[in-house]
């Protein structure tokens, strides 16, 4: 069962790594006017929504191979990694179920309330998931050792977690624009390279206990 454990972490971060680089690229098309509505927010919480469960189970299968000694913080780091999937879950589904179909119909109106823009309620639902998805990095932190890959893993969490106060910035900033968008471009480096680098992780130590060589 350990062994399959480490084949779901593996390709879980992989998934996660991919939806996280797609989403950025859908987001920079939006903001070049290459896609239009409505394929541009479809594909934005689309490609957003994929990276959520093969996220979660990333981290839960991490919480699983982990040593005894590390189990608080990979708990901790699920713990943060559920807050982030709730809420980014309720928002894109929303988004996609009802406000898309809803302003397609042009009944922009009667669904103001549930749409993501600048400083509403699914605006906030969104930079919860994603702050808590940063604490869910840096909680991992410790879990690995400054020595062979292992180093790479948490330099790469490390440098998520510098990146977060940025996304709170962009977030909560009074004035919102696509220029203050593009500050939060560091985590579009960050985001999928700890979720890719804790998947060949996942992969290395496969190896290692089936006496494969990586």
């Amino acid at each position: 069962m350990i062994n399959r454990i480490f084949k779901i972490g593996y390709w879980a971060g992989i998934i996660a790594f991919i939806a996280t680089v797609v989403f950025y690229i859908v987001q920079m098309l939006q903001i070049w006017r290459v896609l239009i509505f409505p394929w541009d927010e479809i594909l934005i919480y689309g490609f957003s929504l994929c990276i959520t469960l093969p996220f979660l189970f990333e981290i839960l299968a991490l919480h699983y191979v982990v040593s005894n000694k590390n189990k608080f913080w990979s708990h901790a780091a699920l713990i943060f990694t559920v807050i982030y999937v709730v809420f980014v879950t309720a928002n894109y589904v929303v988004q996609l179920a009802t406000v898309i179909p809803m302003k397609l119909q042009g009944a922009t109106e009667e669904i103001q309330i549930l749409m993501q823009t600048p400083h509403s309620l699914f605006w906030d639902f969104d930079a919860i998931g994603y702050i808590c998805m940063g604490l869910a990095a840096l909680i991992a932190i410790p879990i690995f050792e400054k020595k062979g890959f292992q180093k790479w893993v948490k330099y790469s969490l490390i440098a998520h977690v510098m990146t977060t106060p940025l996304i709170g910035y962009v977030y909560f900033y009074p004035d919102f624009s696509e220029s203050l968008l593009l500050l939060a471009t560091p985590w579009a480096i960050t985001a999928p390279l700890f979720m890719f680098m804790i998947a060949i992780w996942f992969k290395k130590e496969y190896n290692n206990i089936t006496g494969k060589v990586n």
